[in-house]
Formats: C-alpha cells, structure tokens, sequence
C-alpha cells in the first residue's frame, strides 16, 4: 500500500529543490492560522480550547486512495457537526498521488491545506519548509483540548514524524512535522493448511526461515499446493523492495545503511556482515522465492498469499490481512501472522511504513487545518476507524486495547500477539537523509544484481562508493 515508482517523485523534487526555499513555517499571510510576527501561528490562538473557534472555515485536503482515507471519508460529518468547519477533498490513486503532492507543495500555491504523506517523505518536504511544524500546536491548550491526549499514542510512531531537518540526526528530535494517523508493522504471514501438512513451525531464526522457504518450494506440490513457492518477498527495482522484510531482518542483525560519524553520513551496507547477509537474502529468494521475482510489489506479494502460490510473506501485516479476512482470497481463514525471524540476541528490531497527516505551511487556515488534524488523530475517529473500518495497526494505545478492535482481529491467529509482540520494537530503521528514495531505489539494483548471481562484495562496494558521493 505504498507508491510502487519513486522514479517522478524524485524528479519532481529535484526540480523543486532548484526554486527558492518557501518561507519558514509559520510565516506568512496574517488571518486565520497565519503569523504576521513570524512565530508559529498557533500562538495565536488563545484563551479556552472550543471545537467551533474556526466555524465557518473550509479546509481543503489531499488524500491517497487507500482504506484509511475511506474510513475518514465515511465520518467527515462528524467532523463538521463538531466543529462547523468544511471539508472539501481530493482523492488520488498511488501511482500519482505524489506527483501531485510535489508539485502542489513546490509551487507554493497551498491549494491544499492538509494531506497525506508518509513519515519518509518528511525527509523530503521538511528541509525546503514545505510542512507547518505541529509541536507548537499540540502544546497550545488553547488549540488542543485534554481529550486528544499526546501520551496515548505510542512514542514511536510519533518521534518517526519528529526531526531536526539535518541530514543523519535521529528522528524524534526536532519539530513534529506530521501526526502518526495509520501504520504497518512488517512481519511473516503463513498458510497453516501447508505448513500443518509438511510438518512445519514458524522460523524462530533467519537460518530457519530460509530452510523452511526452500522445503515449502520443493516439497509443497507434493503435498497438493501445485506451484508453490517458500517466502513472498518484494524483489521489484524501487526503494520499498528495501524496506519492509529485508530492512526488518537486517536491522535484526544490528545492521546499519549508514554510520554517521561528526555530521559526516557513510554507507554501511558494504560491510563484512552486511555483504553476508545480503548474500543469504538472495540466495533465500533463489532457492525459496517467487520465480519473477525482479518484478515483485507488496501487490504480487500479497497476491500470492492468497492465492496459495506463496507459503510464507515477509512484509506489511496488512498486506496479509487483506488477503486472510474471510471471503477475502482462497487462503482467507488459513493465513496466521508471526513476528518472524529473530536476529542474534533475540532481536526484533522491525521497519515500519506510517501513513501520516500534515499540514501545508503556507496554509491560510492553520487553525482549522490544526482542528482537522486533531480531530483525525483523535480517539474518538481512531477507534471508529478501527472497528467499523481498517485501521488495523492502532497508532494509539487506548483503540490498541479497546475490547471491540479486540473483538474484531480475534479471528486472525496470531495478529494481536504479533502487534503486541512488536509494536514497542518497531520503528524507522533507516537513517533520515534527503537522498533516501534515490539510495533504496539504488540499493534494491545492487540486490537484484547480487540475486542475478553478482559478486555481493562488489556490488555492494560499488554501491557504497556511488552513495558515499551523494550523500556524505
């Protein structure tokens, strides 16, 4: 559920980047939501915190075309009764939702107030000035009431959109520069009907995860799962081939993209343990994996689960979830979610995709963009999502626990013990940069190169040697 071609998304913004930077957030126009002083405009919102203080306002939103936006969509009028704020949206396929984005914000037009982004593309849109830095806005009372309680979501989702603007700083420093809204953990999901067949138990290890993938492929059509294959994994030229299961296993193994050492950022993907395990991955896919693998999405991925021609799939959870509700594919009510592979020492360091929401920092409207954003990030919208829709990775503790979300996933062996197993050992395993789409769609080649039968040592050190001069 992620853009599948980063290839215009990084066109659009080096064009971008050669327009002069927009204005710092908060700056501006005056009115509603803007600061004629040059600080944050929520300073000036004062006095006690009232849903309807921007009534009459219209906000104008951005969104991707994906469940989440259809569960907000569905309870808009909520919304608006609460607060007598309008909500005018467009909607966007993924394949050029950012397009768009990119070019609305390079253009500094602010046709849209808030919009959707991924925690990764703060990297992007931070450092021009492109996004409102929310912090001030959540620690104003006056614009942020007691219900929306900052302390119920859980802390790394919310340091993920938190960052400095300096390249190799850590997130959770910094501004808020969006609001954790949707997420995905990245973990295994697997057939019981095969595995209970051939005798076999989720993989504990990599060493494991890799034997169980080649007895699946060769031993599966025996068992009568004709065209099987072991371990679903992404394998297409693009930077989310990286970051869902391959980023998850190798951050479990300690391994780093870059070392950063005095401000200076150096690729790490060239080392003695990254070129084995890296080598090992490929091999995995070899022996065990799809055979067009080169071309594989989380769609084919997740396609293949359910239809039973994969055994195993090492990605989003909610990439198996689409496919294991009942009546939802041939394998629906047979598919059971595991943690994965644990690193040496017992580690479950796991990458993560947030969905989040942001706010234009050229926005005419700040206030009633802030009451949007606090209202979608809210409790009472976030269990509603839950529940009645697919919100099934809880950005909040409290819709987490909630009996009726409970009552809800109950169904799918092992999802609940597998968040909860994980949630606290999830977060962006990457290191921020502005080069992050170019490097990943680079490194996913280096992979695929090493997959075609490439030395991995030296393809990774060619690799590394490209990166260490476009982002050191």
């Amino acid at each position: 559920m992620r853009v599948p071609d980063r290839r215009r998304f990084l066109a659009l913004t080096a064009a971008a980047s050669a327009t002069p930077l927009l204005s710092a957030c908060g700056a501006g126009f005056g009115g509603d939501g803007q600061s004629g002083g040059g600080g944050s405009a929520a300073d000036d919102v004062t006095g006690s915190f009232d849903w309807k203080k921007a009534k009459g306002r219209t906000v104008k939103a951005l969104l991707n075309k994906h469940p989440y936006t259809d569960a907000l969509i569905a309870d808009l009028r909520s919304f608006t009764e609460k607060t007598g704020i309008k909500v005018e949206y467009d909607v966007f396929p993924e394949d050029n939702y950012f397009d768009k984005l990119t070019v609305d914000l390079s253009s500094g037009r602010a046709s849209y107030d808030i919009f959707m982004l991924g925690a990764y593309m703060v990297w992007q849109y931070g450092p021009p000035g492109w996004l409102e830095d929310l912090g001030p806005w959540m620690s104003n009372s006056s614009a942020t009431g007691a219900e929306w309680d900052q302390g119920d979501f859980f802390p790394n989702l919310l340091q993920a959109d938190q960052w400095s603007l300096k390249a190799g700083a850590p997130l959770g420093q910094g501004g808020q520069y969006a609001l954790p809204w949707g997420w995905e953990t990245n973990v295994v999901a697997y057939n019981t009907e095969v595995f209970k067949k051939l005798g076999l138990k989720p993989a504990e290890t990599f060493d494991e995860l890799r034997e169980i993938s080649g007895a699946i492929k060769r031993r599966a059509p025996g068992a009568g799962f004709d065209g099987m294959y072991g371990v679903a994994v992404r394998g297409s030229r693009s930077w989310a081939t990286i970051h869902p299961g391959f980023m998850t296993m190798y951050s479990r193994y300690g391994l780093k993209d870059f070392t950063v050492d005095g401000g200076k950022i150096k690729p790490a993907m060239n080392t003695p343990e990254a070129v084995a395990f890296t080598r090992d991955w490929a091999e995995m896919v070899r022996k065990g994996g799809p055979p067009s693998w080169t071309s594989y999405t989380w769609y084919q991925c997740s396609s293949d689960l359910g239809a039973k021609k994969a055994g195993m799939l090492f990605d989003a959870d909610t990439a198996a979830y689409f496919q294991a509700v009942k009546g939802a594919s041939p394998a629906a009510g047979k598919i059971a979610f595991h943690p994965g592979p644990k690193g040496p020492g017992g580690s479950l360091a796991t990458n993560m995709w947030i969905w989040s929401l942001g706010m234009n920092a050229k926005s005419k409207n700040k206030h009633a963009a802030w009451l949007f954003l606090h209202w979608a990030t809210g409790k009472e919208h976030l269990r509603k999502a839950a529940v009645e829709g697919n919100h099934i990775d809880p950005v909040r503790k409290s819709v987490s626990q909630d009996p009726a979300y409970k009552d809800k996933m109950k169904g799918l062996e092992g999802f609940i013990e597998t968040f909860e197993t994980v949630v606290d050992q999830t977060k962006i395993q990457f290191t921020p940069q502005e080069q992050f789409f170019d490097a990943t769609t680079s490194w996913a080649a280096s992979l695929q190169e090493i997959y075609g039968g490439k030395n991995a040592k030296s393809v990774l050190n060619g690799l590394a040697s490209d990166l260490a001069s476009k982002v050191g």
